[in-house]
Parts: C-alpha cells; structure tokens; sequence
C-alpha cells in the first residue's frame, strides 16, 4: 500500500461523515417548506380579509362624507328658497332640492349596506385572525422539533468537520491538492478502488503499467477519462 494511501482514506471517510449530516440537514428543508407554506396560505387568507375590511371602512366613511355634503347643500339651497321672491327661480331650486333628496335617500341606504358590509368583513378579517394563530399553534411543537432535530444534526456536522480538518492535515500537501481539486468538480468521491482492470468509478481500463504501479502502491495514479485518483482494495 502507497505511504498516503491511508491517510488520504481515512480523510475521504471523514469527508463522508459530514456529506452524510448535510444531507440529513437538507432532509429537514421539505418539512419546513410545507409548515412554511401552510403558514404563508393562512396569512395571505388573513392579510386579504384586513385589505377588504379596510376597503368596506373607506366605502363607508366616503359614503359618510358624501352624506354630510349634501345635507350640507341641502340646507343651502333650504336657505336660499327662503329669501328668493321670483316663482321661476323658486321652482328651479325646489327642483333642485327634490333631486338632491332623492339623491341622498339613496346615498344613505348605501350607507347603511356599507355599515353591514364593514361589520361582515371585520368579522371575515377576525376569523382570518384566529385561523392563522391556530396554524401557529398547531405548527409551534412541530417547529420546535425540527430546531433540536437541525441543532443535534449541526452540531454532529461541526464535530465531523472537526475531525476532517485533522484528517486532512495528515495527508501530503500536494496529494491533499490533488484530492481536494478533483472534489471541487461533478465527481462525487475523489479516491476510488480498482475495479478488476478498471476505474472503480467510470470503469474505464487501466494501461497495465499504471495498473501495476497501483497495485505495489508505488504511485497513487489518476484515471486517465475521469480524474479520479485510483487505489487497489486489500
């Protein structure tokens, strides 16, 4: 077996054992995704019923508004027939007052719909309330899981992080290079065994030369189509 040879297994396992905690890490992401979705559902539902029920209290206070004006025009035309003497200018404004009456009677039934429509909306916008704090109470024991779940999982990940670091300081800088490069790329494990007189990862073969050299453990050889470094299994 090549001098490196162990040392640079030993820190693939390392580099294993932390691959496998971010992969239990990640494993938690769907879960959370679904509490986070069904929460985001409930406070849209409750964001759109506060939207409407302030738009209901605008109506009504415009509504309000435009009620008040015109009692207010009313009461000024009111005057104004007081003192006017000419019958032509009498009837004009008697008209006026007669349109604008009915106008009002209108305005205040619409008023008085709109004051029923604020109350139903508010009452839509408290129902709203009190389902998104349900989800958050159904949701809090659940969250509070998945916390210690990644907690214990993050900590397990920093004690095998740990233990890489060492690892890795036990390999030769320039094979540790050689190593750490070929994990930078698409390739999944940098060390892979001989598989009969090929590459245990693409499979392609070996010149008999290189793969003789590997079986001494004279050299630790590279494949010459994939790149990753190659060992022969005890």
């Amino acid at each position: 077996m090549h001098p490196d040879l162990q040392a640079l297994l030993v820190l693939q396992e390392k580099d294993h054992a932390v691959a496998q905690e971010d992969t239990a890490l990640a494993a938690l992401d769907p879960e959370i995704r679904v509490l986070d979705e069904a929460l985001a559902v409930a406070q849209r539902a409750m964001d759109a019923a506060v939207q409407k029920a302030r738009d209901a209290a605008a109506r009504r206070d415009e509504l309000e508004g435009k009620i008040a004006s015109y009692k207010t025009m009313q009461e000024q035309r009111k005057q104004r027939l007081e003192w006017v003497r000419g019958a032509k200018e009498a009837s004009t404004l008697m008209a006026e007052l007669d349109l604008a009456r009915s106008v009002l009677v209108k305005e205040e039934a619409e008023f008085m719909r709109s004051g029923d429509s604020v109350l139903e909306a508010e009452q839509r916008a408290a129902e709203a309330e009190q389902a998104l704090e349900r989800v958050r109470e159904e949701q809090a024991p659940l969250r509070e899981g998945l916390a210690g779940r990644r907690q214990a999982i993050a900590a397990q990940r920093e004690k095998a992080q740990v233990e890489r670091e060492k690892a890795s300081v036990e390999v030769e800088p320039t094979l540790l290079a050689r190593y750490e490069r070929i994990r930078r790329g698409k390739t999944s494990v940098a060390l892979v065994a001989l598989h009969g007189d090929a590459c245990g990862h693409c499979f392609t073969a070996v010149p008999t030369q290189r793969r003789a050299l590997i079986v001494r453990g004279a050299s630790i050889e590279s494949c010459e189509a994939c790149g990753v470094l190659l060992y022969a299994a005890p």
